[in-house]
């Protein structure tokens, strides 16, 4: 079964299954785009929150949940989203459906569980258009970043465990901008690529203890340090045919590659911290706060004078509920209930507007057949940005569906009968 796995892992990656372009949002134009990724599709109906950790599901957000881990878990995930976009004086709607991550995490002890996977984590993805009869300007964004990462985590004594993450971004954005004006020949293209590369790290810790026989606290901290992605940037200006009847170039003139040097993005120091409680397979309730020094980030390779950065908050509210994970009458019963909320401060702040972020969230957990396989959906509605000042406000719809699988026996127990 694993070695199955890890072939559709590796075509997964050889044939480039994941979809970087996700957000469809005029705001995937800053820094390295938007960011795809809110954990897994369970986290993600809980509000986001990663404070507990699990013997059968993997946390993507704090590495000290593999030391949790019993099972072999292998995930693959997707969602859908619906976007409609109002500014002063135009409203629009766009779709996207993405692959979000695909990951397998096992124990290799009764202690220690490590991980691996794939995922998208920030998208560009935008095409605006301005003008009027006589001059258009038309503006597109393709690309992101991903991140293929490799974690573990330890259980240093009963209810305390602590991880640590390693990962390797790469991917490629491009932008490009035409002015396209009736009264000349010709039109103007200008074309901005760069391909990111660098590593992040990502440490955590989780502590869990019990309050009274059936009451326990959950708790939980990560800490991303500061690093830099390095950015190789090209540009080129060139005429062109455009066709207003087509909306596209159709034919290149004369091109230009104009010298630009490369850049580095910091990838800014990032600070989570969480509490909880409940009944183990029962019920459970939290908060988690993140803080991020974003206010140090910058665009790539080129000045935006309306935009700025300053230090991000998130926070997060959630839970779930199983009414009877035992129950052998009911498999209504036996399905998890998770609801939760969040607000982000997302630290750009374009025309003096922050560009914030909300939603609310809900899912289920469906076990699948008399293991503990499930499959996880999860159903988002939320808002981000404002009209204020010009700007768009995006009100979207969105839609998560995971697989989690799990075999009935740790890997690294041995068979009794050959």
């Amino acid at each position: 079964m694993i070695k199955r796995i890890l072939v559709v892992i590796l075509i997964t990656i050889s044939t480039s299954a994941f979809a970087q372009e996700g957000n469809s949002s005029p705001y995937s134009f800053y820094g390295l785009g938007l960011s795809n990724f809110k954990g897994s599709i369970e986290n993600q109906a809980m509000g986001g929150l990663s404070i507990l950790g699990d013997s059968i599901h993997t946390n993507f957000r704090n590495p000290a949940g593999y030391g949790a881990l019993k099972l072999t878990n292998f995930t693959i995930a997707g969602s859908h989203r619906e976007v409609n976009l109002e500014s002063d004086n135009q409203t629009g709607s766009t779709t996207s459906t993405t692959i979000d991550y695909l990951s397998l995490a096992f124990p290799v002890s009764k202690r220690v569980g490590v991980g691996f996977g794939l995922i998208p984590e920030t998208s560009v993805d935008y095409e605006i258009f301005e003008g009027d009869d006589e001059a258009l300007s038309q503006y597109t964004g393709r690309g992101g970043v991903n991140r293929a990462y490799l974690a573990a985590g330890v259980e240093l004594f009963k209810g305390f465990r602590i991880g640590a993450e390693g990962s390797y971004n790469f991917g490629s954005i491009k932008n490009e901008s035409i002015q396209a004006n009736v009264d000349q020949q010709y039109s103007v293209r200008e074309i901005n690529e760069s391909d990111v590369s660098g590593f992040t790290y990502n440490l955590g810790a989780q502590f869990e203890t019990t309050l009274t026989r059936d009451y326990k606290i959950f708790t939980s901290a990560s800490f991303q340090p500061e690093t830099t992605l390095t950015l190789e940037n090209e540009r080129a200006l060139e005429s062109v045919i455009y066709s207003r009847l087509d909306n596209a170039v159709i034919g290149v003139v004369n091109s230009q590659d104009i010298p630009v040097g490369d850049t580095e993005f910091i990838n800014p120091n990032t600070y989570s911290f969480g509490l909880g409680t409940g009944q183990v397979n029962k019920w459970f309730a939290g908060g988690q706060i993140e803080f991020s020094e974003t206010s140090k980030m910058t665009n790539r390779a080129f000045n935006i004078a309306n935009a700025s950065y300053d230090d991000s908050f998130k926070y997060r509210l959630g839970g779930y509920l199983v009414p009877d994970y035992n129950s052998l009458t009911s498999y209504w019963n036996r399905v998890t209930y998770r609801v939760g909320a969040r607000y982000e401060e997302s630290g750009l702040l374009i025309e003096n507007q922050s560009i914030d972020e909300f939603g609310i969230s809900f899912g289920l957990g469906l076990p699948l057949g008399r293991g503990f396989s499930n499959a996880n959906i999860s159903f988002e509605y939320g808002q981000r940005g404002t009209t204020n000042a010009g700007l768009v406000k995006e009100d979207f719809f969105k839609v998560g569906l995971s697989l989690s699988l799990n075999p009935l026996r740790p890997w690294f127990v041995p068979n009794k009968y050959n």
